[in-house]
């Protein structure tokens, strides 16, 4: 019997965590005995050759085998007709048709049929009638809703957002993401910068902040994100993406999913988001690089998580963090939080990855070569030996060309030098050495 990541997440939490017997695993679950016991060696297999390995290469792909999805055909599931995708896009257009009465243009509103066509051109599978009853119910006087005051022990929920921010890398105004977490029990926050919302950077903070907390917290909640929820497949139900699997698997961490539009069940990380992103860059806003514009930050969580908070007998989040270490789950070596990409190499003797172009050596020309792509770094492997590395470029139809890849096609070609990209990219001090020395001598600058 095949089985889904999530249930080998479901079985592996339960085996770990709970010490569970197979025998009571496979009651609960309905999963035969021998399926169980065969995920539980490979894992405890991989888990050993892990501690064993320190190549790059290696270890990650150990990580990746590690928490792979279960190879299986699985049958799609029927789809009710009303999901909550399309709830919460017909709750977009009411929004819509809201502002547009707040900005006086109340003429300009689609009507539910406008909302129908829409919702048509999307690819959604509706009848206007559906539509329509739903307006109905949406646009009915919703009662005030009361909040359930929680209480929350050492070491057990963590909150996970994003927020976007608006600040200068190099004098240009720039919009980046920074992905905020927020410990439930103590209101302790940290926060980190990166250019985009991808798995690979969803991945790398959770990595750093297990590391900067030095343990893992029992239940991770987020809100409806892409890089969390692969889809809805229920009135409330949620796929987890594959990233947030292996991380799960990985790291031993629960998680939970707040319902569609209700941050106020995420309430102590919603918070985090406009106070960090006041704290911080309310007062500093320009910065020269992404690396010092994140250790400005880190920073300003560091001095907000000394500060005492009334609402906790004047500790501060640091104190309470110390008093929940004890009870925070072991924290394993760092997750390789790398995306896999495999690409050819083109006659420009680059990768093409995010639209951005990468130089590989030219004796490549052809190959295809295995990419490791981090939120920082990309690295490029041909036979499981790394061949090139380069800064992750963070705009579009960029070139990172290293010279050094070249030399062979220019010494064929010495005359192609002097207006290449790559001796334009090279490092200054070579730069100079040729406009010096070797201006109309490619040859023996080659």
């Amino acid at each position: 019997m095949m089985i889904l990541l999530k249930q080998k997440q479901e079985i592996l939490l339960m085996y770990l965590r709970e010490e569970r017997s197979q025998r009571e695993i496979a009651r609960e679950t309905g999963v035969d005995r021998k399926t169980i016991r065969k995920y539980i060696r490979a894992y405890e297999q991989k888990l050993s050759e892990l501690k064993k390995t320190n190549g790059s290469l290696d270890r990650g792909e150990l990580i990746r085998e590690l928490v792979e999805v279960p190879k299986y055909r699985v049958n799609n599931r029927k789809k009710r007709v009303m999901t909550e995708e399309i709830e919460q896009r017909i709750q977009d257009y009411l929004r819509e048709n809201a502002e547009k009465r707040r900005q006086g243009v109340r003429k300009q509103q689609k009507k539910p049929m406008d909302i129908f066509e829409a919702l048509k051109s999307e690819g959604f599978s509706v009848s206007y009638s559906t539509v329509l009853r739903t307006i109905r119910q949406l646009e009915k006087k919703k009662k005030k809703e009361a909040y359930i005051k929680g209480t929350y022990t050492p070491g057990d929920i963590c909150e996970f957002d994003w927020g976007e921010v608006k600040i200068k890398i190099g004098g240009n105004l720039r919009i980046f993401q920074m992905a905020v977490f927020t410990s439930a029990y103590g209101n302790y926050r940290m926060a980190y910068l990166f250019t985009k919302q991808k798995t690979e950077c969803f991945q790398e903070a959770h990595t750093l902040f297990f590391q900067e907390v030095g343990g893992v917290y029992r239940t991770m909640v987020y809100d409806n994100m892409r890089v969390a929820v692969k889809r809805f497949v229920g009135p409330s139900e949620k796929e987890p993406t594959e990233g947030l699997l292996k991380l799960s698997m990985y790291y031993q961490f629960g998680f939970r999913f707040c319902n569609t539009r209700r941050g106020n069940e995420k309430g102590h990380v919603e918070r985090s988001v406009e106070v960090i992103r006041r704290k911080a860059f309310a007062f500093k806003d320009a910065f020269e690089s992404l690396e010092e514009a994140n250790a400005y930050l880190y920073q300003v969580c560091v001095g907000l998580n000394q500060k005492a908070q009334l609402n906790r007998d004047n500790q501060s989040a640091e104190t309470c963090l110390e008093a929940e270490r004890p009870s925070l789950l072991h924290l394993p070596e760092p997750f390789d939080a790398a995306r896999y990409v495999n690409a050819r190499v083109d006659k420009y003797s680059t990768v093409v990855i995010d639209q951005n172009h990468y130089s590989v050596p030219d004796y490549l020309v052809g190959e295809q070569v295995k990419v490791k792509v981090y939120t920082n770094r990309i690295q490029c492997f041909h036979e499981e030996k790394k061949v090139a590395e380069h800064s992750h470029l963070s705009g579009c139809h960029e070139w990172s060309l290293q010279i050094e890849h070249y030399l062979e096609t220019l010494k064929k070609k010495p005359g192609a030098l002097a207006g290449s990209t790559a001796l334009q990219q090279a490092d200054p001090k070579l730069k100079n050495i040729y406009h010096t020395y070797y201006t109309s001598h490619e040859r023996d600058f080659l």
